[in-house]
């Protein structure tokens, strides 16, 4: 596969920096993965075929992203989507009928959301939506999909209350169905299963577990609450911060004086600002001392496959948890989708692009295996579907499940887990995202941070 790094401003072993960080700058680019992110790629590959066509003998996915032409998140999401459309009518379309991308604009907004799912179902006739990043949009678009009665599969929020109704109230709520991510219950399960298999063969015997106060990581961390204890980490201290929070200083000061090996942290909002303030802290000095400890967790800025170059390489060892990177092979399908969305967009996916790829061809499948579009048919064959896609084994939990027609966590099963990447630099210079965990998917060892290697 033909992979290209991103290529860092320097070397960060001692975390000195030839110049100050533009540290405003890059919050505004980067700051919870959701702010606007120029990609240096072109749009023309989705806006092609975008909208709906008078020619009843075709099928429309309807794509909901924020801001596809300026946020890398949405962007990616739109632009999977259209990998995965473009290939369908490369090989006949969905059981020979030709597929058309019509993409909704959420604008990140849960009442631009319900505009724009109206807009693809009823203007632009959408057989099945897609996506939905930010999980209150999806919690306010449910009653719509409802009455709709047509099935939308989620590709980004990872909020349960969609799954809950399902199961409370499934005739009214059974065309939802989540492919990923994992809910928030077991994105949390996900981070115990981490800190059990490896946490202490990476020298993390000490955490301190930090998360920002947003309702996404509620769940999250009443299962660390809950599990973490059960684990062979240590917790030496645990802080929910608030939202506004942009300087970490104190609170690190605090993990480095309880002794913690490593920041657990569970971020998206804050993600740059924690970040920053944990490996370029005493900026814009020349020679910046980083913190005492590792840093790592759910962190969505650094699953932007451009962050490295983003942060002139303030990034490098740390750890995030993601669907797959550029640098993993899941399955032979991720490899495959990566490397024609590089061809078409010359970027690389961010997670929830992985995502949107696999529902648009888990749809396609459900199709060509029903022979049908017919509503009730699709959702008989997706709730006992088994996929196998770029982010490993879909499957759904049955519907007398408390999490009904969300993606199967099992632990026993590598494929449904996620994984855990560092932030490494290559003999060239270049940022590389190498997948430390699961050891079945691993491109890389972890690498200890020098300034702690040394202590």
């Amino acid at each position: 596969m033909n992979k290209r790094g991103c290529s860092g401003a320097s070397d960060l072993g001692s975390n000195a920096q030839s110049g100050s960080l533009d540290r405003r700058s890059l919050l505004k680019m980067t700051a919870g993965g959701t702010a606007g992110i120029s990609l240096a790629g072109c749009l023309s590959s989705y806006e092609s075929i975008t909208g709906a066509s008078d020619d009843e003998e075709t099928i429309t996915i309807g794509m909901l992203a924020p801001e596809p032409e300026s946020d890398f998140v949405g962007r990616s999401m739109a632009q999977a989507a259209a990998v995965a459309v473009d290939e369908l009518n490369e090989n006949g379309g969905i059981d020979g009928t030709e597929v058309e991308l019509a993409v909704g604009d959420t604008n990140g907004s849960p009442l631009e959301a319900r505009r724009q799912y109206q807009r693809l179902i009823l203007e632009e006739g959408a057989d099945v939506t897609i996506g939905m990043f930010a999980s209150e949009a999806l919690v306010n678009i449910m009653d719509d999909i409802a009455e709709q009665e047509t099935i939308h599969l989620t590709a980004g929020a990872a909020t349960q209350i969609a799954s809950r109704r399902v199961h409370e109230e499934y005739d009214r709520y059974k065309y939802h169905f989540r492919v990923g991510p994992t809910n928030d219950v077991d994105l949390g399960r996900a981070q115990i299963n981490f800190m059990n298999d490896i946490a202490t063969d990476i020298g993390w015997e000490s955490i301190a577990v930090l998360a920002e106060d947003y309702p996404w990581a509620d769940e999250p961390w009443r299962i660390y609450q809950d599990q973490l204890a059960d684990t062979p980490v240590d917790v030496v201290m645990d802080e929910r911060y608030p939202p506004a929070t942009n300087d970490f200083s104190e609170m690190y000061d605090d993990v480095a004086e309880a002794g913690a090996d490593a920041v657990f942290i569970s971020t998206a909002h804050t993600g740059t600002d924690a970040l920053l303030d944990w490996s370029y802290p005493n900026r814009p000095d020349s020679q910046p001392q980083p913190q005492p400890f590792a840093f790592g967790g759910i962190h969505v800025p650094m699953q932007i496959p451009t962050y490295y170059e983003d942060t002139n390489g303030a990034c490098r060892y740390g750890l995030g948890y993601s669907a797959a990177t550029e640098e993993s092979e899941i399955t032979e399908v991720t490899p495959q989708f990566v490397d024609r969305y590089h061809d078409a967009f010359d970027s690389y996916p961010q997670d929830m692009g992985y995502y949107t790829y696999d529902s648009v061809a888990l749809f396609a499948e459900a199709v060509e295996r029903t022979g049908t579009t017919e509503t009730d048919e699709l959702i008989s064959e997706l709730e006992g579907i088994e996929y196998t896609g770029a982010t490993g084994t879909v499957k759904f939990y049955d519907t007398d499940h408390a999490h009904a027609h969300d993606r199967v966590y099992d632990v026993d099963d590598d494929s449904t887990v996620g994984i855990y990447f560092q932030w490494q630099e290559n003999d060239d210079g270049e940022g590389v995202r190498e997948v430390i965990w699961p050891e079945s998917y691993a491109t890389s060892e972890y690498v200890t941070p020098p300034w702690l290697a040394d202590g």
